[in-house]
């Protein structure tokens, strides 16, 4: 378990800037050493605050996207091409601008798929396709994404992980399906806490007043069960990538004096 570490930013336009060079050097570093890269996305307006930043970025063309794999940590299970699907939301705001290998975006299941309405299978489908990416010096039954994001809900919910739910208790699965989450729609495909705590970084972005409570309970030490931000964290590092409305109930201490 990694420690997290916190930077706090003006504003949510300077987060979301800030965010997208960060991921795109990672990216870029990745690729130099091992010569392809792994990112999970997020959806929610942070994540694609971020996309949206990272696709006028000056360095966007530093990235090789043909050696790119993408994941989501979660998606909500509506047909294809739904408005409100993470991947839907991610194609237009970046995916459709750079020339990613349709091969290497590893979409989650929609509800007019080949799985149908069966949430459950498409779970165990997503599960098999990371089962599948993963290399054996991998830790799990998925790959060693690079930088797994994920926003933070004022509930302190990631991904489609909400509080006291059954998802959230899960040990054993990568991939689970979500019932009756209290958010629309109440049908999802979420990855696991122990999935998100396979990746190498874990990064979680939250920003605006509304997120400032969720942040501080998180970071107070709070259970995961309780508040689910609170157990996802990196095997090499937990960044936590905040606006200074969503870091205004934290203590000054907890993030350095340096945060732009």
């Amino acid at each position: 378990m990694s420690t997290p570490q916190l930077v706090v930013h003006r504003d949510k336009e300077l987060m979301a800037q800030a965010a997208a060079a960060r991921l795109i050097t990672k990216i870029v570093d990745a690729q130099a050493s091992r010569g392809h890269a792994s990112v999970v996305l997020t959806g929610g307006r942070n994540g694609n605050g971020l996309l949206a930043a990272l696709a006028v970025a000056p360095a966007r063309d530093a990235v090789d996207w043909s050696r790119l794999d993408l994941w989501w940590g979660d998606e909500r299970f509506l047909p294809e091409g739904d408005p409100e699907r993470n991947v839907t939301q991610a194609r237009a705001a970046l995916l459709d601008a750079v020339p990613v290998d349709p091969e290497r975006v590893h979409a989650m299941p929609a509800s007019d798929g080949p799985y149908g309405a069966d949430v459950e299978a498409a779970a165990e489908a997503y599960a098999a396709e990371l089962a599948k990416a993963a290399d054996p010096e991998n830790h799990g039954a998925v790959p060693s994404f690079d930088v797994l994001m994920l926003g933070v809900g004022p509930d302190t919910h990631v991904a489609s992980l909400f509080p006291e739910l059954p998802a959230v208790r899960e040990t054993e699965r990568t991939v689970v399906g979500v019932h009756g989450a209290p958010k629309p729609p109440p049908t999802r495909v979420s990855l696991t806490l122990p999935a998100i705590r396979s990746a190498r970084e874990v990064w979680l972005l939250a920003a605006g007043e509304d997120k400032a409570q969720a942040v501080a309970i998180a970071l107070s030490g709070a259970g995961e069960v309780q508040a689910p931000a609170a157990g996802a964290y990196g095997r090499q590092r937990t960044l936590w990538l905040l606006d200074a409305a969503a870091a205004s109930q934290l203590p000054r201490s907890l993030y350095p004096p340096a945060s732009p």
